[in-house]
């Protein structure tokens, strides 16, 4: 659904996507929100919490790339946000046990679809680029 937005001013914008940037306030907010989800950590953390509940550990060794403190800062947020839970189990040595809420469980089906976007258009966009690169190149 596509409606007509307002500025602050009550000057009429352009148009919106259902409605959700309607105002400069909840704009930002939506912002922060898809700046969040839609960070390259975030999503992997979110995929690899998706089959359920995992240690520091294993998401760790199972997101490649990312360093103990990018995934422990990544991991604050997505709980901050309420995206994922954090257990803490009282036994030596410490276990802590990290998974999706139900907020964070929403958010699949739309990470997921963005995840198989870009494996099934990996190479048209790496063609792409390289014709870009070689055409730039080339002037």
């Amino acid at each position: 659904m596509t409606i007509e937005a307002t500025s602050a001013h009550g000057a009429p914008g352009g148009p919106v996507l259902g409605g959700a940037c309607h105002a400069d306030a909840t704009t930002s907010e939506v912002r922060a929100v898809l700046d969040r989800v839609g960070d390259k950590w975030s999503t992997l953390v979110l995929g690899t919490l998706a089959p359920g509940p995992r240690r520091f550990t294993e998401l760790l060794h199972g997101i490649d790339g990312i360093s103990q403190r990018m995934l422990t800062l990544t991991l604050r947020q997505l709980e901050r946000d309420g995206l994922v839970s954090r257990t803490v189990h009282a036994v030596v040595p410490p276990r802590v046990d990290y998974e999706l809420t139900e907020l964070g469980q929403t958010l699949l089906p739309p990470v997921i679809a963005l995840v198989e976007w870009a494996f099934a258009h990996t190479d048209a966009i790496r063609a792409h680029r390289e014709r870009y690169d070689q055409a730039r190149a080339e002037a």
